[in-house]
């Protein structure tokens, strides 16, 4: 009876991760639908058709150049971007960040999904706007630092001061 037991209960525990992980899955897919959903009533309800582009494809990240800044700067993961900008819950419009005159550096691989996509839009000198769903950003976390709750889908202003690769 013994010598079944262990491979019983590792085949139950197999089976048990398979069930969470397919649970995950749902929920991050049921986020991502809610989340898409909250960026297209905010672009259709702010007239925002036609200027708010997607990132990519599938991304569901949207941009608006503000002003696209000049140069030929080329962004790679290792860039350093210094910027300065503005944060806010989209579903509120409550600002919870804001850089003011200090402009802080970043690595752009280092940053959130959703800037990584959406700076490499603009220049040195450009301003962009994010319209980030909460996978882009930081996700099922609540950002108690920031007093965001979990899933939160957030808008981005930045404006790019310089670019150093």
């Amino acid at each position: 009876m013994s010598k079944w037991l262990l491979p019983i209960l590792f085949i139950c525990c197999v089976f048990a991760g398979c069930i969470k992980s397919n649970s995950d899955l749902e929920k991050y897919k049921a986020q991502a639908v809610i989340d898409d959903k909250i960026v297209a009533d905010y672009i259709a309800a702010n007239n925002l058709k036609g200027k708010a582009l997607k990132a990519t494809d599938t991304s569901g990240v949207y941009y608006i150049i503000i002003r696209q800044g000049q140069g030929n700067d080329l962004y790679t993961a290792s860039t350093q971007v210094t910027v300065g900008d503005t944060a806010k819950l989209l579903t509120t419009g409550k600002v919870f960040y804001q850089t003011n005159d200090f402009h802080p550096s970043y690595i752009l691989q280092q940053t959130l999904l959703g800037w990584q996509l959406g700076l490499p839009k603009i220049k040195k000198g450009g301003i962009i706007r994010l319209l980030l769903p909460s996978r882009y950003a930081y996700g099922p976390y609540e950002q108690t630092n920031y007093n965001l709750p979990a899933n939160a889908v957030l808008d981005f202003t930045i404006q790019v001061y310089d670019i150093t690769n």
